[in-house]
């Protein structure tokens, strides 16, 4: 399924409009980007091999490492529309796994990492 861009952040804002208010309030100061793949360095980054397929990635400071000395900048968010589209071809699909990967990556901004998501099922 290949969506335009409108459509496919459509998706995104379902999911983030999701969220209970207790955690929809600390994205106020997070972007959330959309991107067609990630660039060879964000493969780079998470150390993915190239069979390896990337959703989104969450580039910031978590919360629980943050201290009231230091000012960061926004965190980010970034979906990867084409990976997800490819790899799940119908709306009902794609659209749970949009919002799974927003979940995700949200998860990470709250300092749970990718061992403790699988710990708790989430994979």
């Amino acid at each position: 399924m290949t969506m335009d861009r409108t459509e496919f952040e459509q998706l995104v804002i379902e999911a983030i409009n999701s969220l209970p208010p207790e955690f929809a309030r600390y994205l106020a100061n997070v972007e959330i980007l959309i991107e067609p793949r990630p660039t060879a360095d964000h493969r780079r980054r998470v150390g993915l091999k190239p069979w390896q397929t990337l959703y989104g990635l969450y580039e910031g400071v978590p919360l629980t490492r943050r201290s009231v000395h230091h000012v960061h900048l926004p965190d980010t968010i970034i979906l990867f529309q084409e990976p997800l589209e490819h790899d799940f071809p119908s709306r009902i699909a794609l659209r749970a796994q949009v919002r799974r990967t927003v979940f995700h990556e949200i998860a990470h901004l709250f300092g749970i990492s990718d061992d403790r998501l699988r710990e708790l099922g989430a994979y």
